[in-house]
């Protein structure tokens, strides 16, 4: 709300935090919108009453008047309007305007259907089309102001809008006497609770609505015109003079320059503006002449006439009748689009399956209120050496692909599914085309992991809290646009949003789906459905027919069954590994770098591990002779045999715990070493020591120290240190959460506009005048006959074959009325065939509410 101060420094009205320049606001737009269109030569008035005669007078009688295929569209567009099937054309009619289906229908439209319907919100109701098409060009025939591009755009492209409209049931009527439908106004129309996006105010009818007769006569005078005998008329008359541009413009031209200048600052909107309890002279002014309207003690409004005088006659500050064009904004080699992208699918797949690996011993806990706790994501984004950000959303893939899931247990973990051991023995590109099918329709959005929800709770990975319907459809829209441009070309992400946000713009303060594309563009490029930002050749295949692997397979590298060994305790593997050979290695090494080329070190601890795992020094030996293409370093045989003759010197076993050693100089040392007070270790004999802890805790506590005990069983053989690798049982991939109802198929659609149609004909099927006063004969209502006529009536129409009109309520006590000829009537029941239904059907004669014959016409 604008703010009007008592006095500028130089002591004239001015507006508080007003930009410079805006003085001549009024004197730009203040020509005012010329009435040629309304002005245009009046047709004849017989054709004029023929047409208003014709014309629909409601818009279940524009629904009746469409035919099927337009029936069609509407329902495919609104699917909402199906579930359930309406009865007839009028039930349609009613589920179209109701709150919750015209707001989803209003949040589908673009940028300039939407304006065209806020125009038609603040136009009059019926507004005819030259007016319409005068609120968005802001010229009208007699207009003196030349149209400019954008005129012209918005005048070509108004037809289209307001087709689509019409198609979607929120405007309807003839080109005279265009209505948006009654919700659609009340969501549109501006209020001082709900400003309208046009930034206009109420008409000076609404404006004066609470008004004083005498005040308004006093504006009436003070605006120079002769004074009425009521209220309704000196409304009409100060209307009449707002929308006349000649005696309008003549009106401002006496106004004080400063009055201007608050007018400028009002225009666009907000309409509303604070006033001090003595205005100063050019506030008063305009509000003197009801330039302003008071709509408070505080406040006053500029009427929605004055303002679009001021406008030119434009409803909006810019209309946008076209949609931003998406171009190149960088241009790659084909081919280097696809090696980029087969490089990052590569990547993905090595990432995904480090992930659920890692978690399949001891995955992490699952959070009380379902999710992944924030340690546990800190400690995978390490493990996967990368950002939190992207730790969650390889979490979210692999749980999207079913790959990992809660187990279950009473202390319930994450861990692998059984899936993820069926999806490991796919051939590369097949494993990278199943995380894509799952990603690309995925409603969950790792995106929002770490922000808090409308609760101020955090939004955790795997949580449930983090599906957002939107999120396919942004997806799939993002991909396409990028699909369209040449191949090799790469968009510019804001123009990307910019289309997104013509296409669907939000009429909240969400920027959701702002976010849930610029997620998209990200993830796509990780996952290598883009390569350098272009589409690839694979990601193109995905979209149009969901099958890329035929298009992956040559660009992705044939495993390697070798590696070549450096003298710096290092193992480099040329390209991706066979199975088995990249599993003893993960053992054996630790990963230092990851690539295209992966870099292994070895360490005293990766040695020890592979001994731990039942190896033995001459395993090792043999597995890097036989695997590598260099010969094995001296530097690298020592440390396996150092780490080797060490290995299980002591050994570690259950009494609550001890320690055995057969060289009781080595045990001293322990019993010596202050670290190892903690153990609470004591001597038993020689060659034993016995803990306090417990044999996990001992190995690790010894291994701290530098010694490399091995576990053995109470038989005294060693332990190998294999854990078991753990599964959930059986689990599907969670279900993409819709948004809204699916969208029906070409069965179903024809289904119901038989079936809408079937009903709409009982429902207005004319009846015979019944003889009994307690039918009412009146089209639409249930007819009301005893059992024995009721009876009497369907006996005649079986023998005769002619069809009755009946009203039914069947178990759920629901009502209904239905045009049927009887075939058979007994045991209480009536079969015949059901118009309505274009079926068979019996029906039970107690629950026939009455029964009525139809006119001859309608035979």
């Amino acid at each position: 709300m604008v703010a009007l101060d008592r006095h500028a420094p130089d002591g004239s009205a001015c507006v508080r935090g007003a930009a410079d320049g805006a003085a001549d606001t009024v004197g730009r737009m203040g020509t005012g919108r010329r009435s040629g269109r309304r002005d245009q030569e009046a047709t004849n008035v017989p054709e004029a009453s023929t047409a208003a005669a014709n014309a629909p007078r409601s818009l279940a009688e524009a629904l009746r008047a469409r035919d099927d295929v337009a029936l069609t569209a509407l329902l495919h567009a609104r699917p909402d309007l199906l579930n359930p099937v309406p009865g007839d054309v009028t039930q349609l009619a009613t589920r179209a305007g109701t709150r919750a289906s015209v707001v989803r229908a209003l949040d589908r439209l673009d940028r300039f259907a939407l304006q065209t319907a806020e125009a038609l919100a603040v136009a009059p109701d019926p507004c005819p089309y030259p007016v319409l098409e005068e609120l968005l060009t802001g010229t009208g025939s007699g207009g003196e102001k030349a149209e400019d591009a954008e005129g012209a755009e918005a005048r070509t492209a108004l037809p289209r809008a307001l087709g689509t409209l019409r198609d979607q049931a929120l405007v309807w009527g003839d080109d005279d006497r265009l209505r948006l439908v009654r919700t659609a106004r009340e969501l549109l129309a501006p209020s001082a609770q709900r400003p309208s996006p046009t930034g206009l105010g109420p008409t000076v009818a609404e404006a004066t609505a609470g008004m004083s007769p005498t005040r308004i006569q006093e504006i009436v005078a003070a605006a120079g015109l002769p004074a009425t005998h009521d209220p309704v008329s000196a409304v009409a008359a100060l209307t009449g003079l707002f929308t006349d541009p000649e005696r309008m413009s003549a009106l401002l031209d006496g106004a004080p320059a400063e009055a201007h200048q608050v007018l400028g600052r009002l225009v666009w909107g907000p309409p509303y503006g604070e006033v001090t309890p003595e205005p100063t002279a050019p506030v008063r002014w305009l509000r003197d002449r009801g330039l302003l309207l008071p709509a408070s003690a505080r406040t006053v409004v500029l009427p929605r006439e004055v303002a679009l005088h001021l406008r030119g006659g434009l409803a909006h500050r810019r209309t946008e009748p076209l949609a931003p064009v998406v171009g190149v904004h960088r241009e790659h080699r084909p081919q280097l689009v696809d090696s980029n992208a087969a490089g990052q699918a590569l990547a993905a797949l090595a990432t995904v399956e480090e992930l659920v690996k890692s978690w399949e011993h001891a995955g992490p806990l699952v959070l009380r209120a379902g999710g992944l706790a924030v340690r546990d994501l800190k400690r995978t984004a390490a493990a996967l050496d990368t950002a939190e950000p992207e730790a969650a959303f390889w979490v979210e893939l692999a749980y999207a692909a079913g790959l990992l899931a809660s187990d279950g247990e009473a202390d319930e973990r994450y861990a692998p599914t059984p899936a993820f051991d069926d999806w490991r023995e796919l051939p590369p590109a097949e494993r990278w085309a199943a995380l894509a099918a799952a990603w690309l329709p995925a409603t969950r959005t790792p995106g929002l992991v770490g922000e808090q929800d409308t609760k101020g709770r955090t939004l955790s990975a795997l949580g449930p809290d983090l599906d957002r319907s939107a999120a396919p459809e942004v997806r799939r829209r993002v991909l396409d646009l990028v699909g369209e441009l040449p191949e090799g070309g790469v968009p510019d992400p804001e123009a990307v949003l910019e289309r997104l946000a013509w296409e669907r713009p939000a009429r909240g303060t969400s920027d959701l789906r702002a976010r849930l594309a610029r997620w998209a563009l990200h993830e796509a490029e990780v996952l290598g459905v883009t390569g350098r930002g272009a589409l690839s050749a694979f990601g193109r295949a995905l979209l149009e027919h969901g099958d890329p692997a035929g298009l992956l397979a040559p660009l992705l590298p044939e495993p390697v069954d070798h590696v070549l060994l450096q003298a710096d305790l290092t193992a480099v593997a040329p390209g991706p590994l066979l199975r088995p050979l990249a599993e003893m290695l993960a053992v054996l090494a630790e990963v230092e770098s990851k690539g295209g080329a992966t870099v292994y070190r070895f360490t005293p601890g990766s040695v020890r591990r592979a001994l731990d795992s039942g190896q033995a020094a001459s395993d090792l030996h043999a597995f890097l002779s036989e695997h590598s293409r260099t010969p094995v370093p001296q530097p690298l045989a020592y440390l396996i045999d150092d780490v080797a003759r060490r290995h299980g010197h002591l050994r570690v076993g259950a009494a609550s715990s001890y320690v055995r050693c057969d060289d009781d100089a080595m045990l001293g040392e322990i019993l010596a070493d202050r670290r190892s007070a903690a153990l609470g270790l004591r001597r038993l004999a020689p060659t034993v020591l016995a803990a306090q802890a417990d044999p996990a805790a001992l190995l690790d506590g010894l291994r701290a120290l530098g010694y490399a005990p091995a576990a053995e069983s109470r038989t005294g053989d060693v332990l190998v240190a294999r854990a078991d690798a753990h599964r959930t049982p059986a689990r599907s991939a969670p279900v993409p959460v819709p948004d809204g109802p699916p969208v029906p198929d070409a069965t179903l659609l024809g289904a119901a506009v038989r079936a809408i149609r079937a009903g709409d004909l009982a429902a207005t099927a004319v009846r015979k005048e019944p003889a009994a006063a307690s039918s009412s004969g009146v089209p639409g209502e249930l007819p009301r006959t005893s059992a024995a006529e009721t009876l009497a009536t369907v006996q005649a129409a079986a023998l005769t074959g002619s069809a009755v009109w009946i009203g039914y309520v069947n178990a759920d006590g629901a009502a209904s009325q239905r045009v049927i000829a009887p075939v058979r009537v007994e045991g209480g029941f009536v079969t015949g065939y059901d118009h309505t239904a274009d079926e068979v059907r019996t029906y039970a004669l107690h629950r026939i509410t009455g029964v009525a014959e139809l006119a001859e016409d309608q035979v």
